[in-house]
């Protein structure tokens, strides 16, 4: 075998688990598609670095697209699970008790996982008790990185751990952490270490586990209050399934097969929040605002401009197809502190940029959906 090759076939080795999928999301997104995948942690992550940019162009079937490795032998994408699951309690003797300015929140606008915690650190007032760093949207070979505003605007540095790239603070963390790099990312600056990056947990320890340093008006507030959790954990487990993680099971899908299949669920599921919506003001119930609606709302968001094109989910359209749906948009967004929350910019550039298997050109469409300041219909209007 010729020296080139077997060069290559080492790299190839010495990175055969080292592609990042983050999470879109929880997960920020898989780096399939965000790009050509985030390298692993180990001493020689360097060479796994270096090895990435062959998978760009593949000379073989070992040397296949990145995309394809986050796909199981029939064609089916998979999530990873969070790492980090640790919980920030209000107790005074818990490992993570809640103190305001202990804990650093990292995200990227262009993630609907991280989106959802920044909604609720905004919705919830945790603005001035949890600081924020905001990546810059193009997810590259070294996965999300940091950028001032200047560079990227939008963007917040990492002011705490002085990163480059996530990926640093999970070095900092666990030096020999193997998963992938996602956001969000929930740090706790006095024991130096990341506590949690499930997005569904953080929203729930935002949801409650501040109250008592936050104003009176501000603490009875609740997205996940008791009476509604069964109702708001059954319309969770579907609409995770179905449409959160649906439109990326479509969009990732290597075969047809698992596309049309993930495809026709994703559209099954969305009529389903139509009727439901055609029914009640939110999905818990009228005036019931709650945690089921943060999760779907980051989606929905994001349906029109990027996974109807980008992901090929495309037999309906939110504007033009799902009016209640379109309804209940617009009234999530016309609340106070959520527009600020929703960066199309960052959205459509994130994904058409970044995901170079699915869009190679790199081109990002004009298009962003329907106008969400739009006057809202309510329902007994239609």
């Amino acid at each position: 075998m010729p020296l080139l090759a077997r060069s290559t076939a080492a790299l190839h080795r010495l990175t055969s688990r080292s592609f990042s999928v983050p999470r879109p999301l929880h997960r920020t997104y898989y780096a399939a598609a965000h790009s050509a995948g985030t390298p692993l942690a180990s001493s020689t992550r360097s060479l796994r670095t270096a090895a990435l940019a062959m998978t760009n162009q593949p000379s073989s079937a070992a040397d296949q697209p990145a995309i394809l490795k986050w796909a199981n032998d029939k064609g089916e994408f998979h999530r990873q699970v969070s790492s980090f699951r640790n919980e920030v309690s209000p107790a005074v003797d818990a490992q993570f008790p809640a103190e305001a300015g202990r804990y650093h929140l990292y995200i990227s606008l262009a993630c609907p996982w991280a989106h959802r915690t920044l909604l609720v650190r905004n919705l919830k007032g945790l603005d001035d008790l949890i600081s924020l760093s905001v990546v810059h949207y193009h997810m590259g070979p070294e996965g999300w990185k940091f950028a001032t505003e200047e560079e990227c605007p939008g963007a917040i540095p990492d002011t705490v751990n002085h990163a480059k790239f996530i990926r640093e603070v999970y070095f900092k963390a666990n030096p020999n952490y193997e998963g992938r790099f996602t956001v969000p990312v929930l740090w706790d600056k006095k024991l130096g270490t990341i506590v949690n990056n499930e997005s569904s947990e953080i929203i729930r320890m935002f949801n409650s586990a501040f109250d008592h340093l936050l104003p009176a008006d501000k603490q009875g507030v609740s997205y996940y209050p008791e009476a509604l959790r069964p109702t708001i954990d059954e319309l969770n487990g579907w609409i995770y399934d179905d449409i959160n993680n649906g439109v990326y099971k479509s969009g990732f899908a290597t075969q047809q097969g698992p596309y049309e299949e993930n495809c026709r669920r994703v559209f099954t599921a969305l009529d389903r929040v139509e009727a439901i919506l055609a029914e009640r003001e939110f999905l818990a119930g009228d005036g019931q605002f709650t945690e089921a609606d943060i999760r779907l709302f980051t989606t929905i968001v994001r349906f029109d401009p990027v996974y109807h094109g980008h992901f090929k989910c495309n037999i309906k359209g939110i504007e033009k197809d799902y009016p209640n749906i379109l309804r209940w948009t617009r009234q999530i967004y016309q609340m106070p502190k959520v527009a600020e929350t929703v960066n199309l910019d960052h959205i459509k550039r994130h994904y058409y940029m970044s995901h170079g298997q699915i869009n190679p050109t790199r081109v990002v469409p004009l298009g962003t959906g329907p106008d969400l300041a739009h006057p809202i219909i309510k329902p007994q209007e239609h």
